[in-house]
C-alpha cells in the first residue's frame, strides 16, 4: 500500500447486513478525522479462501470476521495470537504489507472491558465466576476470565457433554454443573454470565431462579438485543449490578482499530448512542 493509498475496513460474515460493526467504526473514523472506510462484506463460505487472498492487494489494512467464518479464518492465517488459539476462533484480521495475514480474537477482551469500565468495584478474584453455555462466545469469556484470575469457573450447558470438554481443555479451575442444577452454581458466586442466546429477541428467555445469588454478585448477559434482557431485568429488580452486552461489542473493537487506522478509540457513551441508532 503507497503512503497516500487510504486505508480500508470491513467486516466478513454470511450474512452480515445485520452487523453493527461499519456504525461503530463509521463513527470513530469520523470522530478522529482519518481518511478511511469501513465496510459489510458479505462473503460465502466457498469464496473466503479467495477473498482472504485479496484484500491485501486491495488497500484492505483489516477485517472484523464474524459468523460463520471465525473458526476458519485460523486456518488461513499465516500468524496466530495464543488467545485465538485458545478460544479456538478469530474476530480480527490485520492485512500486512508483506502479503501475510495476522489473526486475533479480542471478543474475551472486550468482554473484560466492558465489566471493568461499566461494573463499580468488580473483581475478577473476588469469588468464583458461573458461566452459562458452552458455545464459541463461552470459550473467550472462559479464556479471559481465567486470565483476569476467577479462582473457579462453574460451568453448565444444555448438554452437558460440550461444558465437559470445555473442562478438559481448560482444567481444574473449571467445574461442570448439570442443566438441571444451574441454580445450585450461583451460591457463592461473585459474577454470573450468560453465554447463551436465550433472552434474545425470539428466543425463548433463561429459567434460572437468583435467590442462591450472593447479593454483592455481579451479573452480565452478553446478548445486547434487547439491552435489558429477561436476566438483566430480574437481576435489577432484585438489586444485582447488572451490565449489558452492548459495550462487549464496543470495547472488542478497540485493539483492530488500533491496529489498523493509528488511532486507540475511545469507548464512551456517545459511541454507546450511536451504535443504538
Amino acid at each position: 500500500m503507497s503512503k497516500h493509498s487510504i486505508p480500508l475496513a470491513g467486516v466478513i460474515g454470511y450474512p452480515v447486513a445485520h452487523s453493527l460493526s461499519p456504525r461503530l467504526h463509521g463513527h470513530w473514523l469520523q470522530r478522529y478525522g482519518i481518511k478511511g472506510h469501513y465496510v459489510p462484506l458479505e462473503v460465502h463460505p466457498d469464496d473466503l479462501v479467495e477473498v482472504l487472498g485479496a484484500m491485501g492487494r486491495m488497500g484492505f489494512v483489516g477485517a472484523n470476521v464474524t459468523i460463520p467464518h471465525k473458526e476458519t479464518v485460523l486456518r488461513l492465517a499465516d500468524q496466530v495470537t495464543d488467545r485465538a488459539t485458545l478460544i479456538g476462533a478469530a474476530n480480527t484480521l490485520t492485512f500486512r504489507s508483506d502479503g501475510t495475514i495476522f489473526a486475533d480474537n479480542t471478543d474475551g477482551y472486550g468482554f473484560i472491558e466492558n465489566l471493568r469500565q461499566r461494573a463499580r468495584g468488580w473483581d475478577p478474584r473476588g469469588g468464583p465466576a458461573a458461566v452459562i453455555g458452552a458455545g464459541g462466545a463461552a470459550r473467550a469469556v472462559i479464556v479471559s476470565l481465567l486470565d483476569a484470575g476467577v479462582p473457579e469457573i462453574r460451568l453448565t450447558n444444555r448438554t452437558r457433554l460440550r461444558a465437559d470438554q470445555l473442562k478438559s481443555e481448560f482444567g481444574a479451575r473449571i467445574v461442570v454443573y448439570d442443566w438441571v442444577h444451574m441454580n445450585a452454581m450461583l451460591d457463592g458466586a461473585a459474577t454470573l454470565v450468560n453465554t447463551t442466546s436465550q433472552g434474545m429477541e425470539g428466543q425463548t428467555p433463561l429459567k434460572i431462579n437468583l435467590e442462591e445469588l450472593p447479593k454483592t454478585a455481579l451479573v452480565t448477559d452478553i446478548v445486547y438485543t434487547p439491552l435489558r434482557t429477561p436476566l438483566l431485568a430480574a437481576a435489577e429488580d432484585a438489586g444485582f449490578q447488572t451490565v449489558d452486552g452492548l459495550g462487549m461489542l464496543l470495547h472488542q473493537a478497540v485493539p483492530g482499530f488500533q491496529r489498523w487506522f493509528g488511532q486507540r478509540p475511545e469507548v464512551d457513551e456517545d459511541l454507546r448512542n450511536v451504535v443504538l441508532g
